[in-house]
């Protein structure tokens, strides 16, 4: 009876310290670390992956995600600042918890820090957007900035209260409208569509008459150049023949003025030839030589002056 009383506590014991031992020993898995409560107080300790003890009943503890992940936010309705109410499905918000800022994260925002800085704060965000837009500006004209809106305030915010959160990015689906303005938003843009496509073929044909005129203008241009190319070979045909008439007529007058000055030295050379001739014993010889020639005979006391010399004798 003694012996069976003591295997029991035995067992008893053991079962404890089983117990006791399965509490205390956890495993923190990879890309996450392990915080600690104590009484209600968070203890600065953080492990990292792998087993760990702890004090069983008085010490909790938690596993806390540092590798990126994404958090959905679902179904945020906001209304528009034409009093519009839309809704935005989701909003996916890729992040991460930096290792080194768990402890003041966690201190300050507890395990749910998301809660506050992600989830609560887009649907503030959204909503902000929303009543400062318009529905054609929420749904068209500025939708495609959403995603760089709401990254960059969140950020900015957490910067400033909690700069362990780095924010990656945000992927925001398109919102849900009222179904008849979805209808006239789509027939809107189908006749943006068409407008598009006339603007298009309206390019393209002004762009087909350029580039006609470019040719046009082009082939103006060779026409001229070539015809510049003729007339300029004309003009020096021309050019040279002159020079070369001009040379002729140097030529030419030169010759002419080489003759007559020939003709003249002739002459002038005659002129004093016959200037030196003219003596009085060549005059009186040329006189009478005249005078045999002449075939009349004259008989008388007066003979005509012709044959009288110059001092009046025969």
């Amino acid at each position: 009876m003694a012996a069976g009383t003591v295997a029991l506590v035995l067992m008893i014991v053991a079962s404890m310290y089983m117990l006791l031992l399965g509490g205390a020993l956890h495993s923190v898995r990879e890309g996450h670390v392990g915080v600690y409560w104590r009484g209600g107080a968070l203890l600065p300790v953080i492990t990292q992956p792998g087993l760990h003890l702890k004090t069983p009943l008085i010490t909790t503890w938690a596993e806390v995600q540092v590798t990126v992940q994404t958090d959905a936010v679902s179904g945020i309705p906001c209304g528009t600042s034409g009093g519009v109410m839309i809704t935005f499905d989701k909003v996916e918000v890729v992040n991460r918890l930096r290792s080194a800022q768990v402890y003041d994260t966690i201190r300050n925002y507890t395990i749910n820090y998301d809660k506050t800085w992600i989830f609560d704060k887009i649907h503030h965000e959204i909503n902000q957007f929303c009543s400062g837009h318009t529905l054609q500006e929420v749904y068209i004209a500025q939708f495609d900035l959403l995603d760089e809106h709401l990254a960059l305030a969140l950020q900015r915010d957490c910067n400033v209260w909690a700069p362990g959160i780095e924010i990656i990015s945000v992927r925001v689906t398109k919102p849900r409208i009222p179904e008849q303005i979805r209808r006239n938003f789509e027939q809107m843009e189908a006749e943006k569509t068409k407008l598009l496509i006339a603007t298009e073929s309206q390019r393209v044909s002004e762009k087909e008459a350029e580039t006609d005129r470019i040719v046009a203008t082009v082939n103006a241009q060779k026409q001229a150049e070539v015809a510049k190319i003729g007339m300029e070979q004309q003009l020096m045909q021309a050019e040279a023949r002159q020079q070369i008439a001009t040379l002729e007529d140097a030529i030419h007058l030169n010759k002419e003025k080489s003759f007559s000055d020939a003709l003249f030295y002739k002459q002038v050379k005659e002129a004093e030839a016959n200037q030196n001739l003219l003596t009085e014993s060549y005059l009186e010889y040329m006189h009478i030589l005249a005078l045999s020639n002449n075939t009349k005979v004259y008989f008388g006391e007066k003979i005509p002056n012709l044959f009288m010399n110059k001092n009046g004798k025969p």
